[in-house]
């Protein structure tokens, strides 16, 4: 089994979509006015519209009310993500700026706009590198 894509639902997914292009620097794929996905090359972060719900279970997923995931990005620099991302226009709220962990990850904390925690991460030490297969510096 491989987990390939982890799903948000969404009141307004141009607004999420927005900030996820914004965050990772890369372009989403719209398939439909009401799907989209960040890809990576090893997952997907996809975004789906409160209308996707039906598809699967009506009543089944609700935007905007998680309150227990984290999305992570590994990232080549979190500090540098954080500077980009803090001096572009249109605020981001930062909920922790970047902090050293104690399994070797420097990380950065954010939420997007429907309130979902998202961590860009940098490993540093020399196990997390390891674990990551991220040079060292």
């Amino acid at each position: 089994m491989n987990l390939v894509s982890i799903r948000l639902i969404t009141a307004d997914l141009d607004r999420l979509v927005a900030f996820y292009e914004r965050v990772t620097g890369v372009d989403a794929v719209r398939y439909t006015p009401d799907f989209a996905e960040i890809p990576t090359p090893v997952g997907t972060l996809a975004i789906g519209s409160v209308r996707t719900v039906a598809l699967f279970a009506d009543g089944s997923a609700e935007p905007a009310a998680n309150r227990s995931a984290i999305v992570e990005f590994l990232v080549e620099d979190v500090d540098a993500s954080y500077e980009r991302l803090r001096s572009a226009d249109g605020a981001i709220e930062v909920v922790a700026a970047p902090a050293t962990m104690p399994w070797g990850n420097r990380s950065l904390l954010l939420r997007d706009p429907d309130g979902s925690l998202v961590n860009l991460f940098t490993p540093v030490s020399d196990a997390a590198r390891a674990k990551f297969a991220v040079a060292g510096s």
